[in-house]
C-alpha cells in the first residue's frame, strides 16, 4: 500500500513505473473519505484537481518527459498558505469563504516539482494556538488517540502524515507549530531558518517569527522537501539572497555521519519535563553518544524568559497584521451592521474566536501608549539576549538538543480553559523562533499511553544541512520513525 511509503519512497516507485501516481492519489483519496470523519485532518480536499493532476504526471513519466523532484507525490498544505485553488480559510470564520486570486511561492514550488496538492489542513484559527482546538471550522484529533490533542497549530497537517492520508505536507512555525504538532503525532518536522523560505502567500500571523517548514514521516523526507521549497524569492523581503544562504542539495551528504559531533544541552531546563519525556531524551542522548558524540554542558540563562517574550513581540504584530479583516475589505462581514463603525466593530466581534481576541488585546495593550516602552521594547531587548545565548552555546557545540515538549499529547479540551497552560506547552520551542533559527523535532520513544515523544535538534542560522544530517544519524540508530498508529 502507498501509505506505507515515505514521500521519497513513493516517487521513486512512481518514477520506476511500479505504481502510478493515480494509484497513490486514490489510495490517499480512499484514506481521507474513510479516517478523516473522524480525525478532522482535512479543512478542503482536491479530489477531481489532484486525480486530474495525478495522470497528466502519470502521463509525462510514460513518455519520458522530464519531471519534477516530486512528481506524483500526494502532499497536503496548511490552510494558510494561498492558493489560486480552493479557499484560504485559515481556520476562522473571519475567512471561511475566501479564494485566494494567486498562489503562494511554495505551492508555485510545489507544483512547479509536480506534487499532487490533494488538499488543505486544519490549524488554530490564524496560526493561534498549541492544540488545533481554537479552529471554528473542525476540531483535529491525534491518530494515536483520538481523545487527545494532535498538537498546533499545524495540527492538521501532522494528523494527515502520522495517519497516511498524505505522503508529506506543509507547515508554518511561528512558535513551534511545525515540531510541537510533529513531536505529538510521532512524525518528523522540520522549521527552518527565519528567511531560508520564502513566506510570500503565506496569511502573517507574526512577521519576525512565522516561517514555512515541513511535516514528514523521516528526515530524508524532510531534506526532499527542502530541496524543493527552499530559494529566495524577490517578492518576499525577508527572503535571504542566495549569495548569502546558497540553495544545495540537502538529501547528497545526508547520510554521511558528523564526526566529532559535539551536542550541547540545557540540563536546568529538563526538570520540568514530564518523567517519560526526560528519559526518553537522556536515552537519545545515549544514542548519539554511542555514535561517538560529545555531550557539552551549556547555560542558557535567559531561555526561561522566551515564553513571555514571545507572547509580547507575536501578539503585538498580531495586532497589526490583523487589523486589515475589518469587515471592508474581504472577509467576513457582519449583517447586522447599522452603519461603518458597526460593520467594523461587529465583523471582528462576531468573526474572530476567543484565542484570536484575546491575542489581539494583549498586543493592542502591550503597544499603546505608556506601555511600549515597559513591554514591547524591553521584550526586543530580551529577545537579543537570547539570540546571544544561542552564539554562546554553538560557539561550545554543533547544537543544541532539548525535548521538544514538556508532556506528550494532552487531553483534548484539557488546556482550553487555561490559556497559561497552553502557552506553557511551547516552553521549548519559542526560543528557537525568537532567535531566527532551524529546528527539528524526530521521533524519540513513547510513554506509558503508547503516545509518541518528540527530541528537538536546533543549530545555527543557515545550516539546514548539518541539523539534516545530525537527525539522520539518529533515525539511521533507531526506528522510531517507522512506527505508524494503528487507525
Amino acid at each position: 500500500m502507498s501509505e506505507r511509503l515515505t514521500a521519497l519512497e513513493l516517487r521513486n516507485a512512481i518514477a520506476a513505473k511500479k505504481l502510478s501516481s493515480v494509484e497513490a492519489v486514490r489510495d490517499c483519496l480512499g484514506r481521507i473519505e474513510k479516517y478523516d470523519p473522524t480525525l478532522g485532518a482535512y479543512i478542503s480536499t482536491f479530489a477531481e484537481k489532484a486525480l486530474r493532476d495525478a495522470e497528466a504526471i502519470d502521463k509525462k513519466i510514460a513518455a519520458g518527459q522530464p519531471v519534477g523532484l516530486l512528481a506524483g507525490v500526494p502532499v497536503a498544505v496548511k490552510d494558510n498558505m494561498c492558493t489560486a485553488f480552493g479557499p484560504t480559510t485559515c481556520g476562522s470564520k473571519m475567512l471561511e469563504h475566501f479564494h485566494a486570486p494567486y498562489d503562494a511561492h511554495v505551492i508555485e514550488q510545489l507544483l512547479a516539482a509536480d506534487a499532487v496538492i490533494i488538499g488543505k489542513t486544519n490549524l488554530d484559527e490564524f496560526a493561534m494556538g498549541s492544540s488545533t482546538e481554537t479552529s471554528p471550522l473542525r476540531k483535529t484529533v491525534n491518530p494515536w488517540d483520538n481523545a487527545r490533542v494532535a498538537g498546533g497549530s499545524s495540527g492538521g497537517s501532522a494528523a494527515a502524515v502520522a495517519a497516511g492520508l498524505c505522503a508529506a505536507a506543509l507547515g508554518s512555525d511561528t512558535g513551534g507549530s511545525i515540531r510541537q504538532p510533529a513531536s505529538f503525532c510521532g512524525i518528523t518536522g522540520l522549521k527552518p531558518t527565519y528567511g531560508r523560505v520564502s513566506r510570500y502567500g503565506l496569511v502573517t500571523y507574526g512577521s519576525s517569527f512565522d516561517q514555512i517548514g515541513s511535516l514528514t514521516r523521516d528526515v530524508a523526507d524532510a531534506a526532499l522537501m527542502m530541496n524543493v521549497i527552499a530559494g529566495h524569492d524577490r517578492r518576499d523581503s525577508t527572503s535571504v539572497a542566495e549569495t548569502l544562504a546558497p540553495k544545495i542539495d540537502y538529501l547528497a551528504d545526508l547520510n554521511r555521519p558528523l564526526d566529532g559531533l559535539r551536542i550541547a544541552y540545557v540540563p536546568e531546563l529538563h526538570p520540568g519535563a514530564d518523567p517519560a519525556v526526560r528519559k526518553a531524551f537522556e536515552d537519545s542522548m545515549a544514542v548519539y553518544r554511542s555514535l561517538g558524540a560529545e555531550p557539552v554542558e551549556v547555560t542558557m540563562p535567559h531561555y526561561p524568559y522566551a515564553i513571555a517574550t514571545y507572547y509580547v513581540i507575536a501578539t503585538a504584530e498580531a495586532s497589526s497584521n490583523l487589523a486589515r479583516f475589518d469587515g471592508v475589505h474581504y472577509g467576513y462581514r457582519s449583517g447586522a451592521a447599522d452603519d461603518y463603525v458597526e460593520v467594523y466593530t461587529k465583523s471582528r466581534s462576531e468573526a474572530f474566536g476567543a484565542e484570536v481576541k484575546r491575542r489581539i488585546m494583549l498586543g493592542t495593550f502591550a503597544l499603546s501608549s505608556g506601555y511600549y516602552d515597559a513591554y514591547y521594547l524591553k521584550a526586543l531587548k530580551v529577545r537579543t539576549l537570547i539570540r546571544r545565548d544561542f552564539i554562546a552555546a554553538f560557539e561550545k557545540a554543533d547544537c543544541l538538543m532539548l525535548p521538544v515538549s514538556p508532556t506528550t499529547a494532552f487531553k483534548i479540551g484539557e488546556k482550553t480553559d487555561d490559556p497559561l497552560k497552553m502557552y506553557l506547552a511551547d516552553v521549548y520551542t519559542i526560543a528557537v523562533n525568537l532567535a531566527g533559527l532551524p529546528g527539528m523535532s524526530v521521533p524519540c520513544g513513547f510513554d506509558e499511553n503508547n503516545l509518541p515523544i518528540g527530541l528537538q535538534i536546533i543549530t545555527d542560522a543557515f545550516t539546514e544541512d548539518k541539523l539534516l544530517r545530525i537527525a539522520q544519524m539518529y533515525q539511521n540508530a533507531t526506528d522510531w520513525h517507522k512506527r505508524s498508529p494503528l487507525l
